[in-house]
């Protein structure tokens, strides 16, 4: 007679899904700080809006409408009632608002998976050490003890990045289509090879290999002068006011970050041209033309366009390629930039 096979053992920071409700319960009321009392009616009733104007706001923000339950708090209310207000008092336009609030979800999304994520790491490395019993612990302390900090480091870094931005609009012009369009260098760096490696990759290796480069990546950038605009996982755009500074930081880019072994070569296109920034993101011909090139330099190569070429001093070397086909752009002569040797005055 055949035994039948044992159930596998549950992992070690396994619970009772009850127990694992009223923790995540817990979790929940130390993260948002107050009980959910309102649905979207409710809470709308409460703010003094319309519940309609409250439903846009919530998706804006990312959120799809809870159907009929009590999800939102007096925080929610709060804040139903201070757009509503800027409205009224004709201080936002309702479009105004919805926008600022759009911007506002996308970015809050996206930090706060990159946040948790970064502290799935330490929550396994605290239960595998015995700190904790499991991760849903690990999350406790963390909410309890840590987050009310971070909310103030937030609170500041955007104070000062908005300041940053403000800075930058004044600096560019008074008008509106100066403000919406203005002249840059952009930047455009991937990895190269990156589908091959990937595929002999495991997802942890593949992460921290991505993680190290936008890590580096950004570090260049912003010593260099620059702004990084996005990461794409195998690739960074940033911008600067200036070619000279743009080119500088592509060849650290190379040196610093593709030049290493933990992180695979890299690849840089450089393009000067009016570009629209809008959404948190920039636009127009010269973001297209970077990529462009980026795609078609060798490993650990800076390729430009004409414009970028023509603002460079004599530190630099250029030397035009032979002329190939670029989707968007017709045929076109990249132009391959290193740094000479015994220049590097910043």
């Amino acid at each position: 007679m055949t035994s039948r096979p044992s159930s596998p053992a549950p992992p070690p920071d396994s619970e009772p899904e009850s127990d694992r409700a009223e923790l995540r319960s817990l979790l929940l009321t130390l993260l948002l700080r107050e009980d959910l009392a309102y649905d979207i009616a409710q809470a709308a009733t409460a703010a003094g809006i319309e519940a309609d104007l409250a439903r846009r706001l919530w998706r804006a923000l990312g959120f799809p409408e809870p159907a009929g339950r009590q999800t939102f708090g007096d925080a929610d209310v709060e804040t139903f009632s201070l757009v509503g207000s800027a409205v009224d008092a004709d201080l936002l336009t309702e479009e105004t608002a919805l926008r600022l609030v759009r911007a506002l979800g996308v970015t809050m999304a996206r930090l706060a998976d990159w946040e948790v994520a970064t502290l799935v790491d330490q929550m396994e490395r605290d239960v595998a050490a015995g700190r904790a019993q499991s991760r849903l612990d690990v999350a406790l302390r963390l909410a309890d003890r840590v987050a009310p900090g971070f909310e103030q480091l937030l609170l500041q870094a955007w104070r000062r990045h908005l300041a940053a931005a403000a800075a930058r609009m004044e600096a560019i012009g008074a008008h509106d289509t100066e403000l919406r369009t203005t002249t840059m260098t952009v930047g455009f760096a991937d990895l190269s090879r990156f589908t091959s490696l990937s595929n002999q990759l495991d997802d942890a290796a593949l992460g921290s290999l991505v993680e190290r480069f936008e890590e580096r990546g950004a570090d260049v950038i912003t010593a260099g002068g620059g702004r990084a605009i996005k990461t794409l996982g195998d690739a960074v755009l940033y911008v600067t006011d200036d070619p000279v500074k743009a080119t500088r930081i592509a060849l650290d880019l190379v040196s610093e970050v593709g030049a290493r072994d933990e992180v695979p070569a890299i690849r840089v296109g450089l393009a000067t041209g009016s570009v629209v920034s809008r959404l948190g993101d920039v636009f127009g011909p010269p973001v297209n033309l970077a990529a462009r090139l980026s795609h078609v330099a060798r490993s650990n190569r800076v390729l430009v366009d004409d414009t970028t070429a023509q603002a460079l001093g004599p530190e630099f070397s250029t030397r035009a390629l032979p002329p190939r086909p670029l989707r968007g752009f017709g045929t076109v002569s990249p132009i391959t930039v290193t740094e000479r040797r015994g220049f590097r005055a910043r």
